[in-house]
């Protein structure tokens, strides 16, 4: 698996329309979000077009994984859509703070089968580095997401610091909380794994709203 950082510009329309068609398959059609969809690609008012992408890749350049990472020095998800997952604490707005959305690694042999929604330990853990390593290189040493229960299960078994922002509500149909990854430690390093490192749980859904 390979990752692609970049805006929608340095992706290009292939690999974006691959991108927000991934996107809909896992989000809409697997977790059944009530999303905004335009023919067939899921996108929202947060994807701008400096909005920073990771996309994984497979051997045959399939999305097998993405991320969206979002400035709180501007309008995100957290802020304008779930505020109330902050229990009525100021939603962050700073350069050091950055949003984790729209997080899903998913087998990608796996996205039009049945069995859609099986996550790969490893490639969530390399993802979720790597999007933790690209927000520190833009100044961030902190991300905030929007995560339902069994995405905070998983979390919590990898080496990153996590901590919830608020507790556990009910947003519709979906079970939500806010938490805190830690992009650097207290000596400014950043808190991210060597690409290698493989989680030994079996796969599991991971999707991040």
């Amino acid at each position: 698996m390979r990752i692609t950082v970049g805006t929608a510009s340095t992706l290009g329309p292939e690999r974006m329309a691959k991108l927000t068609r991934y996107r809909h398959q896992v989000f809409v059609e697997k977790l059944g979000w009530d999303l905004d969809l335009r023919d067939g690609q899921e996108l929202d008012q947060f994807d701008h077009d400096d909005t920073v992408y990771l996309v994984a890749w497979d051997e045959q350049d399939r999305v097998g994984g993405c991320a969206r990472l979002l400035p709180t020095t501007r309008p995100y998800l957290l802020q304008e859509v779930f505020p109330q997952l902050l229990n009525g604490a100021p939603a962050p707005r700073s350069d050091e703070v950055w949003e984790l959305s729209r997080f899903a690694a998913v087998d990608p042999e796996a996205v039009s089968t049945p069995a859609a929604g099986q996550l790969s330990s490893a490639a969530t853990l390399q993802l979720l580095a790597a999007a933790v390593e690209s927000a520190a290189e833009r100044g961030a040493r902190r991300l905030i997401t929007v995560s339902p229960p069994g995405v905070e299960r998983l979390l919590r078994r990898t080496p990153f610091r996590i901590r919830a922002a608020g507790p556990r509500m009910d947003v519709g149909t979906h079970a939500l909380f806010a938490c805190w990854i830690d992009a650097a430690n207290d000596h400014d390093e950043r808190a991210v794994l060597p690409r290698r490192h493989h989680m030994p749980e079996p796969a599991l859904l991971a999707a991040l709203a």
